[in-house]
């Protein structure tokens, strides 16, 4: 039934359509549609692997329980597809960037310790003659009276 190749588990169509109590005929027609890819031997069987069953699964629930169609699930799978890459991208980014600060922080505590004058960030951000509570007015325009 199942056949293991370096420690993942392969699955002859007749199996996995026993197993989720379908047509072998519908998986050939999710392969047909691209939302399965089985991988094939070298006479051509489908075997499917335990990521094919874990796709098989969502598509079984789509079509189910929720009543989508196969245009349907097809966008659905796409859009997971998409979102599982840009999540990836995302946490790269957010790596890459907590790299850049934590080596900007040790650069700035360098800089700020072999500096001629002491001070600290916050005082080259403030404005002179403002509190930290206060934010600045713009000065009023020539011609016209200042609004209380």
């Amino acid at each position: 039934m199942a056949k293991r190749t370096g420690g993942k588990g392969y699955y002859m169509i007749s199996a996995v359509s026993q197993k989720y109590n379908i047509h072998p005929q519908t998986l050939r027609l999710y392969e047909r549609e691209g939302l399965l890819r089985p991988s094939r031997t070298e006479g051509n069987t489908r075997l499917y692997s335990d990521e094919d069953l874990e796709q098989l699964e969502t598509i079984l629930s789509l079509t189910r329980d929720l009543g989508v169609n196969l245009a349907g699930v097809e966008i659905i799978l796409n859009m997971r597809r998409r979102m599982e890459e840009m999540q990836r991208e995302v946490n790269e980014f957010m790596d890459y960037v907590k790299r850049e600060l934590s080596r900007g922080l040790d650069d700035w505590e360098h800089r700020l310790s072999t500096a001629l004058v002491k001070s600290s960030p916050t005082d080259m951000v403030r404005a002179s003659g403002t509190t930290p509570g206060d934010t600045p007015r713009p000065a009023p325009a020539q011609g016209r009276r200042a609004e209380p």
